[in-house]
């Protein structure tokens, strides 16, 4: 079963970028929820007027914004962000998995088109109940996808929950371990794994968190090269993951978009990644 397209032919829209991961942190105009994932340190602020800013000067027409672990369920300011440009922002929130369908059909309208499941660093055991199969079914019945952040051994051990799900995965930030591990590394087999069942669309996102210097690492060129063929053109995405939380050095918006002439050489293969998959895939 391949990836559904979403009510966007190919030949409907002119060439642009869609960035596919990033993230609103606005402490002054919502509040951190505190003991939850990750802090934000001062400075790593990222208001959707600062957004705005960024994907303008960058040339960027539209972003997918991801619910950070900051807010936990709290999904407000990834709302508000979507509210303030109309068309201009899908959404990917956070949620506990017992709200009502009526919860999820207002997520929806606001344009939110799937939820996270930060395994690495929010929610270990997310999908490890016995309610996870029956979550997945109400995801998957929202025609949402369900992105996935993991470990090496978690990708082992959820990838047989997804597949059976029927559910669209995407896979967070390459789904490489950090650090990179063989290329027969049980996680690493599980992710390509997925990648085969044409249910799974990979996110090339943050190479700086898995390697110093993403554009002189041969162990990540390589793993990348892999990915690449097992997902094939039609399910690879883009994102920067601005604002860069919790990194000490914090690489410039273009320099994100750069990277992509490394892996990618071909114009055309960059022009799908950044523009048209993500148009069909989350209905820009």
């Amino acid at each position: 079963m391949a990836v559904e397209r979403r009510n966007v032919e190919r030949g409907d829209a002119d060439s642009g970028i869609i960035d596919c991961h990033l993230h609103v942190v606005d402490p002054l105009r919502f509040s951190i929820t505190p003991g939850i994932g990750y802090t934000p340190r001062p400075g790593e602020e990222g208001t959707r007027e600062t957004l705005a800013a960024n994907l303008d000067a960058a040339g960027v027409h539209g972003a997918v914004i991801i619910q950070p672990s900051c807010y936990g369920f709290d999904n407000a300011p990834l709302l508000d962000a979507m509210a303030s440009r109309p068309g201009r922002y899908k959404g990917i929130a956070v949620i506990q998995g017992d709200e009502p369908d009526a919860e999820l059909e207002r997520l929806a309208a606001s344009g939110v088109v799937g939820v996270r499941f930060n395994l690495a660093s929010f929610d270990g055991d997310a999908l490890s109940g016995s309610d996870a199969p029956r979550l997945l079914a109400r995801i998957r019945a929202m025609d949402w996808f369900a992105q996935i952040h993991a470990r090496d051994a978690q990708w082992a051990a959820v990838s047989p929950l997804l597949r059976d799900s029927g559910v669209t995965v995407i896979v967070d930030h390459f789904g490489i371990a950090q650090p990179i591990g063989p290329v027969d590394a049980a996680g690493f087999r599980s992710v390509l794994d997925l990648g085969a069942t044409g249910r799974a669309v990979i996110k090339l996102s943050a190479p700086f968190r898995i390697v110093a210097d993403p554009e002189q690492d041969d162990a990540l060129a390589h793993q990348v090269n892999i990915l690449l063929a097992a997902f094939g053109k039609e399910r690879r995405i883009w994102g920067s993951d601005w604002p860069f939380l919790g990194l000490d050095r914090r690489p410039r918006y273009e320099d994100c978009l750069d990277i992509l002439k490394h892996w990618l050489p071909d114009a055309a293969d960059r022009e799908q990644v950044l523009w048209h998959n993500p148009i069909q895939l989350f209905g820009f």
